[in-house]
């Protein structure tokens, strides 16, 4: 991202806690950026730095504290935005876009979750769900599955004692939406969880990185039983395959070990560990491509 006063690139922006802006270490600080923000809270003035993150072979915490999970309104702002972003990218994408007409329709046939054109929708026995049925199932199983899965990323961190903030993309969103509408594709890059404070860790690292996967590993098998066992619902079925399917997709990607992906974190810390979690995921996301799981 680039910092909001000078317009450097930084990989790692660092958050204002008072204005909400992100920017280079050069002007991270309140005076340095002219901030616009309530500053009479603030209780120390700090040095400047040239990093987010001094890395610690050891150490633990090192007189850090739990910091309280608190929410800045800004943050709020920008989760919610997040979410209901994804959800329209994902109901418009659904739908296939403009490139096939908007006809896709999201539907259930003798109890198995399909995709059918708008007009297979009058077949017998096929149960097709409007959009707004779509956009609902795709906010509270896509959605809600990366916003926990960024919220635990802020509160383990916070845990160790960090400064943590999820700050959205907007031209990350911009293009998730505009993907979505024109192709049916969604290439989701909606935001991250900054983390800002010194001394961490390669295992504490590594923790709060695992900790959004594992999130979607835990809501995946909440959603999973509704697509196995027989409700006789066909909402019910549609939202366990979307809320299994997309937060097992998601844990699975995250652990790719791939710069800036929490894998590359995780493979850095323990090895052993991120095969344990990685080679299922990639087997269970085989299995819902091949049809094992309906």
């Amino acid at each position: 991202m680039n910092c909001e006063y000078c317009g450097k690139e930084e990989a790692l922006p660092f958050v204002c806690n008072y204005c909400g802006g992100t920017f280079c270490s050069e002007h991270r600080l309140p005076e340095s950026h002219a901030c616009t923000g309530d500053l009479s809270r603030r209780p120390v003035v700090q040095g400047a730095t040239t990093s987010t993150f001094s890395w610690s072979g050891g150490g633990g915490y090192g007189g850090r504290v739990s910091r309280p999970r608190t929410f800045s309104r800004v943050e709020l702002r920008d989760i919610i935005i997040a979410w209901v972003a994804l959800g329209a990218a994902f109901t418009a994408a659904i739908s296939g876009g403009a490139l096939e007409g908007f006809s896709s329709r999201l539907a259930v046939y003798q109890g198995q979750p399909i995709f059918v054109s708008s007009s297979e929708c009058v077949v017998s026995g096929v149960t097709c769900f409007p959009l707004y049925t779509t956009l609902l199932l795709a906010l509270f199983t896509i959605g809600v599955g990366f916003v926990l899965h960024e919220l635990m990323h802020k509160f383990v961190s916070e845990r160790y004692g960090f400064e943590a903030e999820f700050r959205m993309w907007p031209s990350g969103l911009a293009f998730a939406i505009l993907s979505a509408l024109i192709a049916g594709l969604v290439f989701a890059a909606p935001g991250a969880t900054y983390i800002n404070g010194y001394g961490i860790t390669e295992k504490e690292n590594g923790i709060v990185s695992l900790a959004g996967p594992i999130t979607n590993i835990v809501i995946a098998l909440i959603f999973l039983p509704l697509l196995l066992i027989n409700t006789g619902s066909a909402l019910l079925v549609e939202a366990g395959y979307l809320g299994s399917y997309f937060n097992f997709f998601l844990a699975a990607f995250n652990m790719l070990p791939i710069f800036v992906l929490d894998g590359a974190k995780v493979w850095r810390w323990n090895k052993g560990l991120w095969a344990a979690f990685f080679i299922p995921l990639a087997l269970v996301i085989v299995g819902y491509w091949t049809g094992f799981f309906g």
